[in-house]
Order: C-alpha cells, then structure tokens, then sequence
C-alpha cells in the first residue's frame, strides 16, 4: 500500500470513528421513521466506494451527512442523496427521489413526478392558456434523451409542469462545480429529473425541508468540528487544495441569480 492510499484509509478509518461518536446527533436529528445505524453503515459504505471522500475534510463529511440526517434523506444507491467530493470538500447533493420525497412533504401535493424523453418517443407540449403536453414512450430502442420534464398535480385539482431540453440541462450542469463528477457522470437522466423538478419548485408550494434542500444544494457544511468529538484525524500532506474560493467555511461557486429558486438560497439549478 503506497504511503498516500495509506493516508486515505486511515482518514476513512477516523471518518467511521467521527460517526460513530456523531451516533447520538444524529439519531437527534432523524425523523422517526429512519434508523441512525443504518444512516452511519450507508455512510462508511458511501466512503469506502468513493475513495475521493476519503481524501476530504472531515468536517465537511460529517456536515453533508448531518444535513442528511436533518432532512431525513438517505445517501446512496437510493437516490435520495449524494456526497460528493469538490477538492477537499463534500457538497451536499439532494437527488431527484430525494427532492419528490421532500416536496410530497408540504400536504399540498396529489401527485409529482418527472421523465425524460427519448429520441424516438413520441413527444409534444404547449403551453399557453390551456398547457398540453403528450409523451408516449417508444416500447425499445428509444435512442437518447432530448428533452426533460415535470409535472405536479395539487389537491385542490391545480396542475403544472415544467420541460427542458437537452441543453438546457447540459447549460445548468455546466454551472454546476459537481457537473464533472458523481451522479452526473454516473446517472445523468436522474439529475435531468431532479434539475427539471428543481426549476418547477420555483412555482410550487414548498415544505420547509424542500426549501432547506435546495438552499444547501452543492454547499458544503463544516460547522461541526472534529476536536469536539476527541478524534483528530490524520492530515494527509501530499493532498492538494483545488476548487473554489472558500468564505466563511463554504466553496464559492454559484450560478447566475436568475435561476435560484425563490425560497431558496443560491447553490446551483441542479
């Protein structure tokens, strides 16, 4: 084992220590329904799968995975969440079933969901005084993605729906500091759905930990401090800093005002 793979298990190995002396915050700060053991073991298997988490700060593993806790999302295969490493940061990334689940949450609500559409379906919308929109998937061989699109139908019988093409998104992922990495080089059509949803959000009714998600989009947390919890983890010191400019404990690397949502502070439309 070379002395810098070395350095990355032993900053995995004080990682799982931070979490599991975290146990009780985050067992605090879980919604009922969701287990805290089960949040740390998703945790050290996320880590252990993205050896890049493993060179990151601490303290901003334990912050993204404390925001995870509070909004009651789970990292991982799920989708509901992602951690994913910006230089020597993680950023908090809501996933698309992290953001249906979140805006289900505000009881105002029937029914939300976003597809994408392929090459060869059959595809068309209007919008106007009386909005329309027809997608019938092909049955095989539907070719690649060309459009996105959402649509929220609310319990007073109120509807909308939101569509982006191809390059609106690959314009929105272009903004984005995660756009090169993690679920967007590995489930690009997931994060279509989610910066589809993300834009509709903008116009619907929003629970507060919707609103919490999409502020804490791609930011990263470090106001929990490792030497609070009696661990210091080792420094790996042939790890270099990339990434953006860091003012009060978070990367800067925002897009363009017009595309935060309304209730949201800015993190990035995706």
């Amino acid at each position: 084992m070379s002395r810098i793979s070395s350095a990355v298990a032993q900053r995995q190995h004080s990682i799982g220590t931070l979490i599991e002396r975290m146990k009780p915050q985050i067992a605090r700060a879980l919604p009922k329904h969701m287990d805290p053991d089960r949040l740390a073991r998703v945790a050290m298997t996320v880590l252990r799968q993205s050896p890049q988490l493993g060179q990151c700060t601490p303290e901003s593993f334990l912050g993204a995975l404390m925001t995870c806790a509070q909004l009651g999302l789970e990292p991982g295969p799920l989708g509901h969440a992602y951690l994913v490493p910006y230089g020597r940061e993680v950023t908090f990334v809501p996933g698309y079933r992290g953001l249906l689940e979140l805006a289900r949450r505000s009881g105002q609500i029937k029914t939300i969901a976003a597809h994408v559409v392929k090459q060869h379906d059959e595809f068309e919308f209007e919008l106007g005084l009386e909005p329309k929109l027809v997608h019938r998937p092909a049955l095989r061989d539907r070719g690649d993605t060309t459009h996105v699109y959402a649509v929220v139908h609310y319990r007073d019988g109120g509807y909308d729906m939101e569509v982006m093409s191809r390059d609106e998104v690959e314009t929105i992922r272009g903004r984005s500091r995660a756009g090169k990495t993690g679920p967007w080089v590995t489930d690009w059509d997931e994060m279509a759905r989610k910066t589809v949803l993300r834009r509709l959000a903008k116009r619907m009714p929003m629970s507060v930990e919707l609103a919490q998600a999409l502020a804490q989009d791609e930011r990263v947390r470090v106001d929990i401090d490792p030497s609070d919890l009696d661990v210091t983890p080792p420094v790996d010191e042939d790890t270099t800093t990339t990434g953006g400019d860091v003012v009060d404990g978070e990367v800067v690397a925002e897009p363009e005002p017009s595309d935060w949502p309304e209730t949201a502070q800015p993190g990035g439309e995706a």
